[in-house]
């Protein structure tokens, strides 16, 4: 008998209507369009309008229902869902447990995920090992986050870079040979004076103090974090490429975590990758943080073939960073 394996079988996607352009951004802080997308590669973003009085959850939904919908099952069926966010509805109550409930997966338990931009990364690891234990036969992995709901938009260092958005794939056993074939995940917990949020969490709760200090939006020390993420990321899609003798000739596909057009472009140098064979919608998205990893296989799902070898890599705040092997499944 093969030995089973885990596979993306379906995806499905969501993004907010509402585009926020750079020249939008050029009339809230000391910025301009070209400076933006030298450094970045963006050109626009999706934001979930704060008047709608959603959170990430309601983009974790559509992203799920379009997946359902695609694949032509039903919620009852999937027996585990996880929310890769780093934005979640509340502190306590899981936002996956609630997804689940209006999706109607009535026999599925929930949980999130939180890594940070590496999320959704390291939930393709978790729902791997939970299809290969031979347990599970479905399970729904979803990246979402209302980054917008966390970012000072008088704050240039970061209000350029993050959107909203999420993405979804379901999991589910493969006996081809096919689906997730290796991983290198790592963190170095010494990165999050560099990147994160300081107020919020039990280390410093909430007070008038707090939120007049702007203490509860995201902030990141950018020259340090593009160290750090230049260099890691790069060193992981290489070290995957090697630990599995892939030339680099026969990778299909790079699946890059969308935070910065030259950290993309380094990390496909390294593995010594021609620009057709990296993915990248971050021109038209920023940085959705858990989603951007997801909405690119919906974004490019009609590219993908039965049999590609896909490399995917992140990094996120924390730090937290990784490389994926996967064997795409279907046409």
């Amino acid at each position: 008998m093969s030995k089973l394996s885990a596979a993306i079988t379906a995806v499905g996607g969501y993004v907010p209507q509402f585009v926020m352009t750079n020249q939008m951004l050029e009339e809230m802080v000391d910025t301009n369009d070209e400076w933006i997308t030298t450094r970045t590669g963006i050109k626009e973003r999706r934001i979930l309008k704060p008047e709608e009085g959603e959170g990430s959850s309601f983009l974790a939904i559509q992203a799920a229902n379009d997946l359902l919908d695609k694949r032509g099952i039903k919620a009852e069926e999937i027996d585990l869902i996880m929310v890769a966010t780093a934005t979640p509805d509340s502190m306590v109550a899981s936002t996956a447990a609630f997804v689940a409930s209006e999706i109607g997966a009535t026999n599925a338990f929930a949980y999130d995920l939180l890594a940070a931009c590496s999320s959704f990364l390291f939930g393709m690891s978790t729902a791997s090992s939970y299809i290969e234990s031979g347990r599970y036969k479905k399970v729904l992995l979803i990246g979402a986050d209302k980054m917008s709901s966390i970012i000072n938009y008088k704050d240039r260092t970061t209000c350029i870079i993050f959107g909203d958005g999420a993405g979804a794939v379901l999991f589910e056993p493969n006996d081809e040979g096919l689906g997730l074939q290796d991983e290198y995940l790592r963190a170095d917990g010494s990165g999050r004076k560099f990147l994160g949020m300081e107020a919020g969490g039990s280390l410093l709760p909430a007070t008038h103090e707090t939120v007049d200090a702007n203490q509860h939006y995201i902030f990141q020390d950018g020259k340090s974090v593009f160290k750090f993420a230049v260099s890691n990321m790069a060193d992981v899609a290489e070290k995957i490429m090697v630990r599995n003798n892939l030339k680099n000739t026969e990778v299909s596909w790079l699946i890059p975590h969308q935070a910065n057009k030259r950290i993309i472009d380094a990390t496909a140098k390294r593995m010594g990758l021609d620009a057709s064979k990296v993915l990248m919608n971050i021109e038209r998205y920023g940085n959705t943080t858990s989603a951007t990893l997801p909405l690119l296989l919906y974004d490019y799902e009609d590219k993908l073939k039965k049999g590609d070898n896909l490399v995917f890599a992140a990094f996120g705040g924390g730090f937290t960073w990784g490389s994926i092997y996967l064997k795409w499944a279907y046409n």
